[in-house]
């Protein structure tokens, strides 16, 4: 809570209007107005010799709110770092691992930007760490040692308080410092949305607590950047790459045979990866050769074990954007039949009747291998400056490149949105890109159309 000792206070204001008298008290912290105003004079005289007498006694003044500091409201000393873990705990059972995991990334941006002096201020980073580890971990929060405990104590005690967002200079700032990183550079558009929406879904949450009287998020006037809502032509990759990347993959010792069909779920099925981590035998009708069927019926993303309920690293939840217990059916062309009945004739299946897992039976198939493979197939698989590229630079892009692929051969977009869990609009405006060399098939087509 800043301070202040310079105080000055005027006489009552008196206002005729159409409704009345009114009466405002008329004062000043470290040269800010403030201004209450009164339907009765007695009132008015009361509140200004309450003022009086506080500064009079040589009492502090709160910069942010104007009243003394022994007249300060509960809302108004609330801290926003108090609120935040308050906003966090509220969220915990209803949203996600993931969420909870995104939720205390954003808090924590925006909480380091609440901070003021520096008198004894811990390492920026050992601060990050504390609030984004700990103090929005509602289930970690009181386990914390003893270090982070005492840096968790310092930001507390120097965090602004939720109505100093009121304040346009103050959220001003806050956005501000949502669009760099650390080390000063711009962040990503889609990170900086991200950020201010959970920024602004926590602001709505204090004005339903009476933390606020409104919402000042929507009424300053700041442009975020420009969020670019489509996926880069680069990253996506031609049959002939994304084959070359497979085998690529087979050659990765010792887990790369085991993912083989695991990317190739990616993008012959367009799968997302929370969602072939989660196939199981009993979604599959395979015939020894030809077209499958794969049935989808949940999903097992990454979030890391601080986040899970159940301590696990992947989280067992429905399908993206689909109801608990529905599902979808993904295609299962030729190659993937192929690719998944060798994968369960090599290494058959967990107890559980999982496809995909780590090298111990059983064991939960680990984010780091997956990404890792990759990493090696692609400088593997690709020249150098290739490798270099966007091109089919993490697992994800195989998704990507499958959709590109079926729009591009005249698969109806309506069929394909189906296929890949997506409304037709969403699969339009993101995922319909071209493929890698795509440019030269457009060309050739527009130089017929032309008589070239």
């Amino acid at each position: 809570m800043d301070t202040s000792y310079d105080v000055r206070i005027w006489k009552i204001e008196t206002y005729e209007g159409k409704r009345g008298k009114s009466y405002y008290v008329r004062w000043a912290v470290a040269g800010k107005p403030w201004r209450e105003p009164f339907k009765v004079k007695a009132l008015a005289e009361s509140f200004r010799s309450d003022l009086m007498t506080a500064a009079r006694k040589g009492e502090a003044f709160d910069i942010e709110t104007g009243r003394p500091t022994s007249a300060a409201r509960p809302d108004q000393a609330t801290t926003w770092y108090e609120f935040a873990c308050s906003y966090a705990d509220m969220k915990w059972p209803r949203v996600a691992a993931t969420t909870r995991r995104t939720h205390a990334e954003a808090l924590t941006a925006v909480t380091v930007l609440m901070l003021t002096g520096t008198a004894g201020k811990p390492g920026d980073q050992e601060i990050r760490h504390a609030l984004c580890r700990w103090g929005f971990n509602t289930q970690l929060r009181a386990h914390a040692p003893a270090e982070v405990q005492a840096t968790l104590r310092w930001v507390a005690r120097h965090c602004r308080t939720v109505v100093s967002l009121r304040k346009p200079d103050v959220l001003r700032s806050v956005l501000d410092g949502l669009t760099v990183r650390l080390d000063g550079t711009p962040a990503a558009p889609s990170v900086v949305s991200r950020r201010r929406k959970i920024l602004n879904a926590a602001v709505e949450y204090a004005v339903e607590r009476r933390l606020l009287p409104s919402n000042p998020v929507p009424a300053l006037k700041w442009k975020a950047p420009r969020t670019v809502h489509t996926i880069d032509r680069r990253s996506v990759a031609n049959p002939e790459q994304v084959r070359s990347l497979l085998e690529a993959v087979q050659e990765q010792k010792r887990s790369g045979p085991r993912l083989v069909a695991f990317y190739g779920c990616l993008y012959y099925a367009a799968m997302r990866p929370e969602e072939a981590a989660a196939l199981n035998k009993t979604n599959l009708s395979l015939p020894a050769e030809g077209w499958g069927r794969i049935y989808l019926v949940g999903a097992e993303p990454h979030a890391g074990k601080d986040w899970t309920d159940t301590g696990k690293n992947r989280e067992k939840r429905q399908l993206k954007q689909r109801a608990i217990g529905e599902g979808r059916e993904a295609p299962c062309p030729p190659p993937l039949t192929a690719l998944l009945n060798w994968h369960i004739d090599t290494f058959g299946t967990a107890p559980d009747g999982r496809l995909f897992t780590g090298e111990r039976n059983g064991e939960e198939l680990p984010k780091g291998t997956i990404n890792k493979v990759w990493r090696l197939a692609r400088q593997a698989a690709f020249a150098p400056e290739l490798a270099a590229s966007p091109l089919a630079a993490t697992p994800y892009d195989l998704r990507h490149a499958a959709l590109s692929t079926w729009l591009n051969g005249g698969v109806p977009p309506t069929d394909v949105a189906d296929r890949a869990g997506h409304s037709v609009e969403i699969l339009l405006r993101i995922y319909a890109k071209c493929l890698d060399g795509g440019e030269d098939v457009i060309r050739q087509r527009m130089e017929g159309s032309l008589g070239i």
